[in-house]
């Protein structure tokens, strides 16, 4: 009889979606944190809101699902689908009632010494009362339509996601209670936060919820009846779209079907306000299909996302931060084609810190420049109103050829992408919409120009959406060069995009889902093999997600072997640090600030040559096998060393990194005797980014009137360059 094998020992690993929950917590503590203006604090809470819609609709739908059909799929953690919804549903309850507590009784507190009143109906004086009285006879009565639930009336479509109110109505007139439903959809161009426009002593700004409002004139609804008890509730629904793409003769169609059907997915959560009557509660659970413990009850206003509406009703610029004043090198001033910048040099921005506008100049002056020939860019997530799509569409009505591939699987931004994607065509665009089996995710755009009696190609890379609004928000790295190795490959892979290609070959640029996983995993075992070797041998990475099981497992073994590795995780991270033996070597931190950190770069020590690398790819198996994804070599020297200056800058951060145990828990990081000043990474970059806007003032007001335009050397680049 063959010997048995002894069972190989396994690798920890968190669970995801557990993880997850952890980021969002994470996100509730920058809520909670009196270190930023109160209403920066109430659209933080709003995101908490956001994210979990997202989590239910996607995650644990996904999860019930599994359950429902008897498919058993356990990640690295070995986790089954029921043991993760119980323990989702006690994490995220906890969560939900911590973020309504920071409502109550921080939020609305601080507005109220602040001025911003957030009232129920008690709470408003008689002229008050007055002003709502009539607000809601001539703007919300109107178009309230209440749906009685009865034999006559049967169960109505309940949409993901909308408001509504649940109402126990009787008759006076009979003696036994009789329970009877009916729901109260209140329609989606109603403002959901109402601004109450009647004087008050001290001048103050008063709001109250939309809900509030219905729920005490609910009675004009029902005239004749006794309205027993009204509470908002809103249901999220199951919201992935299940397309089978090799089945599917128009792609475009087919998405816009779903999109129709995502409202009447399975039911996932009922949010219901409190003091419901728990008769119509378990009538209405069975309509939606929903168990009792799929319930999250909620004492304040159903759906803290709406507070996002307020944060921008309220016009109060001493209560958020600051505008933050970007930087825009002087590099781009002195001459007519921001081409011939890109040509002296590869240059690199880190936005929020260093202004998006330079890409808008580089797409606006692509469409209008005569030598231009074509342009070639990926949309994933951008909006109608765009610069960038104004610019793609004056292209074409120039003449020029331009294609633009748009992923119109962008989760939850489908219709948006559709509908400006069909402008687009309008004006003789050639769209393409994504490939069969895989999203893409990179940003890329290429600028074909001819020049003397050849072509030349320019490309631009980033780790961000080509969004403007969002480049005020996310930190992410925006890289523009000339370089025919590098243009040549981005060339590549527009064709393979655009056309068929099933071998290509990138040397440069690490290619999802070609060569970016191998090579990564070849650059962490290069490593590994360093640090036996008795070389230098140190990875630091930052990503939002590290959830991939080789990659991990690599990291493991580079631990084992020596190597000192940082990873900035922003959310998901499955790996489990500083176990002895195993992850001893491995720090994982997460940075949470004024901006939403989106940045992927990727730091190989390379025994004294470091290799530096930035993208659009999380370490997650769907980017590297079920996107197209693409990582760039930053390898200019002063680019390079001001993109590892970064990564350093965010592991001296103090204030808003968070240190996560081998508990899955994160923890602050403690002042110490000798250190009590805690560091911000973001308040580094902006501080930089404000002396550098401040030195080329300088500069700019001791220059003669007429400047004659000289071409730029690497030496005057290195101000504008260093952080």
């Amino acid at each position: 009889m063959p010997k048995r094998r002894k069972a190989q020992s396994r690798f920890p690993y968190f669970n995801r979606e557990l993880s997850w929950l952890a980021f969002n917590r994470r996100v509730l503590e920058q809520a909670q944190s009196k270190d930023y203006p109160i209403l920066e604090r109430m659209k933080f809470l709003a995101f908490v809101s956001s994210n979990l819609d997202e989590f239910f609709e996607i995650r644990v739908a996904g999860l019930m699902q599994q359950v429902k059909s008897g498919t058993i799929e356990r990640g690295p953690d070995m986790l089954g689908p029921k043991a993760q919804l119980r323990r989702i549903q006690s994490v995220a309850k906890r969560l939900v009632t911590d973020q309504y507590e920071c409502w109550d009784k921080q939020i609305v507190p601080s507005l109220e010494q602040s001025n911003v009143l957030f009232c129920n109906y008690v709470q408003l004086t008689r002229n008050e009362k007055k002003w709502l009285t009539n607000y809601f006879e001539e703007k919300v009565f109107p178009v309230l339509t209440p749906l009685a639930i009865d034999p006559a009336h049967p169960f109505p479509q309940l949409t993901n996601k909308a408001l509504y109110l649940l109402a126990s109505i009787d008759d006076p007139e009979t003696r036994i209670i009789e329970r009877m439903m009916a729901i109260i959809p209140v329609p989606r161009v109603l403002p959901r936060i109402v601004k109450i426009e009647a004087p008050r002593r001290g001048n103050p700004e008063v709001y109250i919820f939309l809900s509030d409002v219905i729920q005490h004139y609910i009675k004009w609804l029902f005239p004749g009846y006794k309205v027993s008890s009204a509470v908002p509730f809103r249901i999220t629904r199951n919201s992935d779209l299940y397309i089978d793409e090799e089945e599917v003769e128009n792609l475009l169609t087919k998405i816009e079907e779903e999109l129709m059907k995502m409202n009447k997915g399975a039911a996932v959560r009922l949010e219901i306000g409190k003091g419901a009557d728990p008769v119509l509660v378990e009538e209405l659970l069975q309509a939606i299909n929903l168990q009792q413990e799929n319930v999250y009850q909620n004492d304040g206003p159903i759906n803290l996302l709406r507070l996002m509406s307020a944060y921008d009703l309220i016009d109060r610029p001493d209560l958020k931060f600051p505008p933050a004043a970007t930087f825009v090198s002087s590099q781009f001033d002195h001459s007519d084609s921001i081409f011939d910048r890109i040509l002296e040099g590869d240059i690199m921005l880190h936005q929020p810190y260093d202004s998006f506008q330079p890409f808008v100049d580089f797409i606006h002056q692509a469409a209008c420049d005569p030598k231009v020939y074509a342009i070639k860019q990926t949309l994933y997530r951008t909006s109608g109103d765009s610069p960038i799509v104004a610019a793609l569409m004056e292209a074409s009505r120039r003449g020029k050829q331009v294609t633009v591939l748009v992923e119109i699987k962008a989760r939850f931004d489908e219709a948006n992408n559709i509908q400006w994607a069909r402008r687009l065509e309008d004006v003789g665009v050639h769209v393409v919409y994504g490939l069969v089996g895989l999203k893409t995710h990179c940003k890329t755009c290429l600028v074909v120009r001819r020049e003397g009696d050849k072509l030349r190609r320019y490309c631009h890379l980033g780790t961000g959406n080509y969004n403007p609004k969002t480049a005020r928000l996310y930190t992410d790295i925006s890289f523009f060069t000339a370089k025919e190795e590098i243009t040549e490959e981005v060339a590549g892979l527009f064709n393979t995009l655009t056309g068929f290609s099933l071998t290509p070959r990138f040397k440069k640029l690490l290619v999802a889902p070609f060569t970016l996983h191998s090579r990564l995993q070849n650059y962490i075992k290069a490593e590994t093999r360093n640090a036996k070797a008795g070389k230098p041998a140190r990875i630091i990475a930052q990503t939002n997600s590290l959830v991939d099981q080789v990659t991990i497992d690599n990291l493991y073994r580079a631990s084992q072997a020596g190597v000192k590795i940082d990873l900035i995780v922003r959310g998901i991270c499955n790996l489990v640090p500083n176990i002895k033996g195993v992850s001893e070597n491995i720090r994982v931190r997460s940075i949470l600030g004024r901006y939403l950190e989106h940045s992927r770069i990727f730091y190989f020590e390379n025994h004294g040559v470091p290799i530096v690398y930035a993208g659009s790819a999380d370490w997650m198996p769907r980017n590297f096998y079920r996107r197209i994804e693409a990582v760039f070599p930053i390898e200019d020297p002063e680019l390079k060393a001001r993109l590892i200056g970064i990564l350093e800058t965010y592991l001296k951060d103090t204030k808003n990194a968070r240190i996560l145990r081998a508990n899955g828990a994160y923890h602050r990081i403690a002042k110490s005797r000798t250190n009590t000043e805690l560091v911000a990474s973001q308040d580094i970059f902006a501080k930089a980014a404000h002396e550098r806007r401040k030195h080329q003032e300088k500069e700019r007001q001791e220059e003669p009137t007429i400047v004659p335009h000289t071409p730029i050397t690497k030496a005057s680049q290195a101000d504008s360059k260093g952080s």
